[in-house]
């Protein structure tokens, strides 16, 4: 007999999570150590002087959070909770770059795949053709910075076109890249090389680049870099005309999505008018996976699909496995979408830490091969820019809609879906039907981003999930649900620890979610709720570093987790 009970995604989480539990260290008032930490007040001029009064080391200022890195004991820390200044305080926890290198079909060198197939799989090359390649629009990329080769440096006119730089390690306008996955990502959304035919490799090679370093030469960085990254982007916004920022990287989450103090400062950057594409993380394909700040439900999280080495033959692209898969743990949906993330070449130097650890990998000149959902990131951030090119006056929201009706998803013949919306959101992403489709429409609506920052209001997503339990197995079905609460079809996931990569389906061309399924009402997953209704979890819910939430305090155990690039995976 077959026992279903119904449960939250909430629920099914804290079984996940809770098995983590057990080898935990709590944190011990009293302990001398240093720690780094990020503290977070209401005023930022009143937090620094707590801290300054305790006698702690600012290493940060994070003002687009109204908060501050900060480096002291643990006693000092015990007096800085004290303090009425003080909102929270966080760890200065790890985040990890998504790309990953690796490939039967390198050919021992990286130089047998093609530079041009993801634009032209994905539909950006017919609009080269037509006179968009990204002119005028501004692309930020937050990772380990750009190296001086001319096809990232300048545009196809042979003008300059990196128009700022910006190192939030250092604090310094200078930008290098040591580790080279800064460079690679940047190559991917926006070279101006071209091909022996005119054909360019870069999704935008006209756009204009604003290099953050967030990132050292080892792919390393910390939750307050990124932070102080991202403020400097946002603050700079109006100068560089940044309208797109790109983060190819993510960290496990380990709070609500509002309360991570790096998603504060992404939803801040959203709420500015910045369209910010994020990875979904190399974690997958377990379900629930997706990383920060890939979990914030404003922004455009990216999964990666790869077409299995025959990219003339779309019979046989899969969903890659490395591909994080959601539900957040609020419910949302998560990737939004697919984009081509197996084997992309791109740009990168000899001298690069990633060409030196897997020379098999690079050419010996100027191109790398490498997979992770950071390349497929890049690849949709060159179609925002695009987009933008075409219609400067759309929002982000406006932009997540556009890309959303017109990405296609992975079907079979008979009409079903091959991958659930947890796997694909909705589906490969469309440059020329983003473009040329003019369905009017927002993303997020039911969010009120700035009632979120303001900690007035937070929101769930549309998935349910059920609990099966066999007499072998248990096992877990994710529903995505309309706005009356009934489950849509093939809005089903069931997770119980396989996975299946299948042939036989088509990334189905011109397939519009917007047509003819029950969200034919401009209804998208991304879509929410607020969360008090009924989305309340349970008070004293663990995470998976053991420590208890409830106390609103220390996000953390430790304090002492660096940060690095998305995790290295093989190619596919």
């Amino acid at each position: 007999m077959t026992i279903i009970k119904r449960t939250s995604v909430v629920g099914v989480a804290g079984l996940l999570l809770g098995l983590l539990i057990v080898q935990a260290q709590p944190w011990v008032p009293g302990r001398t150590e240093i720690r780094s930490v990020i503290v977070q007040g209401s005023d930022l001029a009143a937090v620094k002087t707590a801290v300054q009064f305790v006698g702690g080391e600012i290493t940060h200022e994070l003002g687009i959070i109204n908060a501050v890195g900060v480096k002291l004991s643990d006693v000092k820390l015990d007096a800085l909770k004290g303090r009425d200044e003080v909102r929270r305080v966080y760890a200065d926890v790890a985040v990890e770059i998504t790309g990953k290198p690796g490939g039967k079909d390198s050919g021992g060198n990286g130089g047998n795949i093609d530079s041009t197939y993801v634009a032209t799989m994905t539909g950006a090359r017919a609009l080269h053709a037509e006179g968009l390649d990204g002119y005028g629009v501004t692309i930020a990329v937050v990772d380990t910075g750009a190296y001086s080769d001319n096809g990232i440096t300048k545009n196809p006119l042979n003008e300059p076109r990196m128009v700022a730089q910006y190192d939030a390690i250092q604090d310094k306008t200078a930008v290098s890249d040591g580790y080279g996955h800064g460079t690679h990502v940047t190559s991917i959304a926006m070279s101006s090389r071209v091909t022996e035919d005119g054909s360019f490799a870069g999704i935008a090679p006209a756009a204009d680049l604003v290099s953050v370093r967030a990132f050292d030469d080892l792919g390393r960085g910390t939750y307050a870099d990124v932070i102080k990254a991202i403020d400097w982007v946002v603050a700079n916004k109006d100068t560089y005309n940044i309208r797109v920022m790109n983060l190819s990287f993510s960290a496990e989450p380990r709070s609500y999505y509002w309360d991570d103090p790096m998603n504060q400062a992404v939803m801040a950057a959203w709420q500015s008018g910045i369209v910010v594409l994020a990875s979904a993380g190399n974690t997958g394909p377990n379900a629930m996976t997706i990383g920060a700040p890939g979990n914030v439900p404003y922004v455009i999280t990216v999964g990666a699909m790869t077409d299995n080495y025959t990219p003339a033959d779309l019979s046989d692209d899969i969903l890659a496995s490395f591909s994080a898969a959601g539900p957040t743990v609020e419910g949302f949906v998560k990737p939004d979408m697919v984009a081509p993330g197996g084997h992309v070449r791109g740009i990168m130097q000899p001298t690069a830490e990633l060409a030196i650890a897997y020379p098999e990998f690079h050419d010996g000149d100027k191109y790398f091969i490498m997979s992770g959902t950071s390349q497929a990131t890049a690849v949709v951030s060159g179609i925002a820019a695009l987009l933008l090119q075409d219609e400067p006056w759309l929002t982000p929201d406006e932009v997540k809609y556009r890309l959303m009706v017109a990405a296609r998803p992975a079907m079979y013949n008979d009409g079903s879906l091959a991958y659930s919306v947890l796997q694909q959101g909705a589906g490969l992403v469309n440059a020329y039907h983003a473009v040329h489709n003019n369905t009017a429409g927002v993303a997020n609506r039911g969010l009120d981003i700035d009632a979120d920052l303001a900690g007035t209001a937070h929101y769930g997503g549309p998935v349910s999930a059920w609990e099966h339990k066999t007499k072998n197995k248990t096992s877990y079905v994710y529903y995505v649900r309309d706005a009356e609460g009934n489950p849509l079809p093939d809005g089903g996931y069931e997770w119980s620890g396989a996975y299946a990569q299948e042939s036989g389906y088509l990334w189905s061309d011109g397939y519009l979610w917007s047509d003819g399924y029950l969200w034919s009402d401009g209804y998208l997953w991304s879509d929410g709720y607020l969360w008090s209704d009924g989305y309340l979890w349970s008070d004293g819910y663990l995470w998976s570093d053991g420590y208890l939430w409830s106390d609103g305090y220390l996000w953390s155990d430790t304090f002492i987790e660096s940060a690095k690039v998305n995790v290295w995976v093989p190619q596919e």
